[in-house]
């Protein structure tokens, strides 16, 4: 124990020892989290899966069997319980049962693939403005009649006997009669349009979990799951008011003619490519009068519109918090996700078009649904499994990008947390898509370098912010000079924490 050598001690007088802490720090519990939902491009998944052979017609029975299926299943297995017999329920649930049927199902469903298929050409103008024309030129007519509908079904009935009426070649004489052709049987496994009616469900079923994943938020307003559903429940009701006297007055005919054309207009190429930007620019308060209307949005701009997709977001999230999250304290932890662009096989200095880079498979992948940053960037891929071994870690914690998270992250991360905090349960993680981590000074330095006062730092629409080979010198869109010298690109993901005592209780 130290000792003073300028004051003078008694010899009576008794020195205080330090008595330990009455209440020690409690180490920090490790609570395990999933990773952030960053999906891979089409892109880097092919690549991915390019160092594998993949046979759907050999290994579709065994992923359906090790992934769809408990390891043992009772013969009378029934999960499904109902009290009368439905369709759902004729057959016990059974790996024979389901793998016949699944290739009947595959082998019969061509047809509804086929019609689909034609329902899009019309729909989104893929056969041109005279084949989509005709169809809506058509239904306008039925609008006007109305009655004519009661006749389409003899309609689709002579259409296709009409189109497959067998047209005699002039070598046969026409008093001959040869017998029918025999119906085609449904395709086998090894054949070429059964491996396309599975990439057809494939997509389907993708198709489908990405509408079911976009119109979920919308269901807890509506099943009293939230504190909106009555303010919801009384508009419905005071429209359902105000359209009783208004119904003889409202024209039918127009009315579904505006709704069915509705869907021709939105989906046509110039809407797409020219009204929409515009609107979308409006929105955000500022119209680029001249140029592409594609790129109407500038820096400045995209920061604004990123910011009320962040406020609407956490509008949301907040929305779903349950009561004990609304007494707690809440803030939020950060993850970094870091990657590294590697070039393709066939770089080139020219710039070329999304359209272009979209044709050979091989665009320049910003990830996540970004498309436009990087028009002209070149081929080439962004990984994680391109970062050097002196680079930083796929995902860091410290805002310095060096604190790895550590050892091989497959699906989720260990996070420390002090003794009484708890992630939210209702929300997950996060994309900072305004780039708000980006120090000033590299701001300022960059919007002094562009020499129009434009903001060229910050983060793209999907949150990433593009730096050089040393992880230096942050930008919104990467420099063409880049591709030569090695480029890099980071992505913050935030999720709040809230503190709750009950948890000190426990531990």
């Amino acid at each position: 124990m130290s000792t003073f050598d300028y004051v003078e001690i008694p010899p009576d007088t008794i020195r205080l020892q330090s008595s330990p802490a009455s209440d020690p720090v409690r180490p920090f519990t490790k609570i395990s989290t999933s990773l952030p939902s960053c999906s891979p491009t089409p892109a880097a998944a092919a690549a991915a899966a390019g160092s594998t052979t993949f046979s759907p017609t050999k290994s579709l029975s065994t992923l359906l069997l090790n992934t769809s299926f408990p390891a043992s299943i009772p013969t009378s297995a029934s999960p499904r319980k109902s009290s009368t017999a439905l369709l759902s329920t004729r057959d016990p649930l059974s790996i024979p049962i389901t793998t016949v049927n699944f290739r009947r199902f595959v082998a019969r469903v061509g047809p509804v693939f086929w019609l689909q298929d034609r329902v899009e050409e019309v729909l989104m103008w893929r056969c041109g403005w005279k084949y989509t024309g005709v169809w809506i030129a058509s239904y306008a007519f039925l609008c006007y009649f109305p009655r004519m509908v009661l006749l389409v079904p003899h309609v689709i009935l002579a259409s296709i006997m009409l189109y497959t009426y067998p047209t005699p070649s002039p070598s046969e004489s026409i008093s001959t009669k040869n017998p029918p052709a025999p119906i085609a049987p449904p395709p086998s496994e090894e054949s070429v349009d059964w491996q396309a009616n599975l990439q057809a469900i494939q997509n389907l079923m993708g198709a489908f979990s990405d509408g079911y994943d976009l119109l979920s938020p919308l269901a807890p307003h509506l099943i009293h799951r939230s504190t909106h559903t009555s303010l919801v429940l009384t508009l419905n009701l005071l429209s359902f008011l105000f359209l009783l006297p208004v119904l003889p007055l409202i024209p039918l005919r127009l009315l579904f003619f505006v709704l069915g054309v509705s869907p021709f207009i939105w989906t046509h190429p110039v809407t797409q490519a020219r009204i929409l930007p515009l609107l979308k620019a409006a929105v955000n308060g500022c119209i680029v009068k001249g140029g592409n209307a594609s790129a109407t949005l500038t820096g400045m701009t995209s920061s604004k519109y990123a910011n009320m997709k962040i406020k609407l977001r956490r509008w949301i999230d907040d929305d779903r918090l349950d009561d004990k999250h609304w007494g707690a304290e809440m803030r939020e932890v950060e993850l970094w996700e870091n990657e590294r662009w590697t070039p393709g096989p066939s770089s080139s200095s020219s710039f070329v078009t999304q359209d272009d880079l979209d044709a050979v498979g091989l665009g320049f992948d910003v990830g996540d649904g970004s498309r436009g940053a990087l028009l002209g960037a070149g081929t080439g891929t962004w990984s994680k499994t391109n970062l050097r071994p002196a680079d930083r870690a796929p995902w860091t914690r410290a805002r310095d990008g060096w604190s790895g998270v550590g050892g091989e992250v497959s699906s989720n991360l260990t996070f420390s947390l002090a003794l009484g905090w708890a992630f939210v349960e209702t929300e997950g993680w996060r994309p900072d898509a305004l780039g708000s981590w980006v120090s000033t000074v590299s701001v300022s330095n960059s919007c002094s370098a562009s020499g129009n006062g434009d903001p060229v730092s910050g983060a793209d629409d999907s949150g990433w912010v593009y730096t050089n080979d040393v992880w230096a010198d942050p930008r919104r869109i990467p420099l063409e000079a880049w591709k030569a010298s090695g480029m890099t690109r980071r992505r913050r993901w935030v999720r709040r924490v809230y503190f709750d005592p009950a948890l000190i209780e426990n531990a």
